[in-house]
């Protein structure tokens, strides 16, 4: 399991030593005996190798699961809540080193996840703050009936994790079921399960056996934890194409789903912003950090003509100073795609823009520095005079490519915002306030920021329209939306 030399010594002894399956609260080997290699994207340097689970594993996972669910739900709310504190307070004590492992496996800048650490430590205080609310209410029935309703638990819930964000997404996505009172397992990522494996080992002796497992697998593993007859509810952070497969797959044990999936959002400059800051929204709201690779990215620039040379240049000029590197150092700006299949998807987005007529503004090759020339690297990309029916203007290119597009009429630029299949995120820039509620109102989006891109908010819910996906998260509807309600009438007098 060592490293290569390319990672210090440190880094090597941050890794999880257990690789095995979590769940019935101890380490499972897989039952087929397999196990996967795990390779760094920045350098190809070996991470080691993990178990892979499997139909099996999966049935003993959530058999495992089931029963663990049976004691947290008895578990008083308050209780429950103590120990996601706890669950958080460790996820503190442990930034740096949760930061690192995602940083190597995953390849995005460690000066990043380290915030990811942090957000996802608050977001588990914040629904620990919020198991008292998961009440029901008193209807008026006339005298002599009282009729009430609870909101009970569902019962094992899976999460199926995304490679670009793994310890957040991990971390976050269990404490809304948790608080309600469910039983987790949480698939990891399988280009980036490390830092999963990692929480696990942190949290082994937190919860009861059962209440919280992980599994490292791949489609075999997803497939089987949806079809699951034990699984109450599946969620997934993903691409469309998996997140239909679920919706198919849960709709015949007609399971609950939460599916945050792509986006191809869009960031509407109107020409009385100011030309500086619009720039550093547009370069704020492309993720470049996370080499573009984050479904809530503003990748369409949509800029008013009055402004919008101006606005092309002031962005070059942001984008021509990140710096790339490698993801453990503490100076890199931006990290490396997941992978060398992705890469080339991105390098195909690239190659089809200048050959539909898009002009390049910046980037659209490697970087130069030798060090980085066994990572997937893709300098940050702007290409302007994007038509709407272009493909890096229809497609989600999930990698570090910017479209920027001119509009000139307001029902122009409304058409060709809504004109993709997704609806995640948009911004919209302006002084006035009547326009941005406007445009806000016709945007088929999910979530939409005025005058800031990029930043998500505790209690705000987050999800998308359309082909973006369905439910709600980051706020008490995830919460809700982990229980189920019962009625219950009485008659006081038999």
């Amino acid at each position: 399991m060592a490293v290569t030399n390319t990672y210090s010594r440190e880094i090597e002894e941050m890794l999880p030593k257990n690789r095995e399956l979590f769940y019935g609260g101890r380490w499972n080997p897989a039952i087929s005996g397999e196990q996967r290699p795990v390779i760094s994207p920045a350098n190809q340097a070996s991470l080691g190798t993990v178990h892979w689970a499997g139909v099996l594993d999966v049935d003993a996972a959530v058999r495992a699961a089931h029963e663990g669910f049976k004691f947290w739900r008895a578990t008083k709310p308050l209780e429950r809540g103590k120990v996601l504190r706890e669950a958080a307070s460790i996820l503190r004590s442990h930034r740096r080193e949760l930061a690192l492992i995602d940083a190597i496996d995953c390849g995005n800048p460690v000066r990043e996840l380290v915030k990811d650490v942090d957000l996802a430590a608050s977001s588990i205080d914040y629904f620990a703050g919020l198991v008292t609310e998961v009440k029901g209410q008193t209807l008026p029935m006339g005298e002599g009936i009282l009729n009430y309703t609870v909101r009970e638990p569902l019962g094992v819930i899976a999460r199926i994790s995304a490679f670009n964000h793994p310890m957040l997404f991990a971390a976050t996505k269990m404490a809304a079921p948790l608080a309600a009172g469910n039983a987790v397992i949480l698939k990891s990522p399988d280009q980036a399960p490390l830092s999963t494996l990692r929480l696990a080992e942190l949290w082994s002796g937190l919860f009861a056996p059962g209440v919280f497992s992980v599994l490292s697998g791949g489609r075999e593993c997803g497939g089987a934890l949806v079809g699951h007859p034990l699984v109450s509810k599946v969620g997934l952070i993903g691409s469309v194409p998996t997140g239909k497969a679920i919706a198919r797959a849960a709709a015949d044990g007609l399971k609950k789903v939460t599916l945050e999936l792509g986006g191809k959002n869009a960031f509407v400059a109107c020409p009385d912003t100011d030309v500086a800051k619009v720039a550093d929204g547009i370069v704020k709201g492309m993720n470049f950090a996370w080499c573009g690779q984050s479904c809530g990215s503003t990748s369409r620039a949509f800029v008013h003509a009055e402004i919008y040379d101006a606005v092309v240049e002031a962005v070059r000029y942001r984008v021509e100073s990140i710096r790339p590197g490698l993801p453990s150092n503490e100076d890199t700006e931006m990290g490396c795609l997941i992978s060398e299949s992705h890469s080339e998807r991105v390098w195909s987005f690239i190659h089809s823009a200048s050959s539909e007529g898009a002009r390049l503004v910046t980037g659209a090759r490697a970087p130069d520095d030798p060090g980085l020339s066994h990572g997937f690297y893709i300098l940050p990309t702007v290409f302007c005079d994007v038509t709407p029916e272009m493909r890096i203007a229809r497609e989600e290119i999930f990698g570090p490519v910017l479209s920027i597009l001119k509009w000139h009429e307001e029902e122009e630029l409304i058409e060709a915002v809504n004109a993709v299949e997704y609806g995640l995120t948009a911004a919209i820039w302006t002084s006035d306030l009547a326009t941005a509620h406007r445009i806000a109102a016709r945007i088929q989006a999910g979530f939409i920021w005025i005058n800031n891109s990029s930043a998500h908010f505790a209690g705000a819910p987050f999800g998308g329209m359309k082909h973006s996906g369905i439910g709600r998260e980051e706020s008490i509807e995830e919460l809700l939306d982990c229980t189920d309600v019962k009625n219950v009438n009485v008659t006081l007098t038999p």
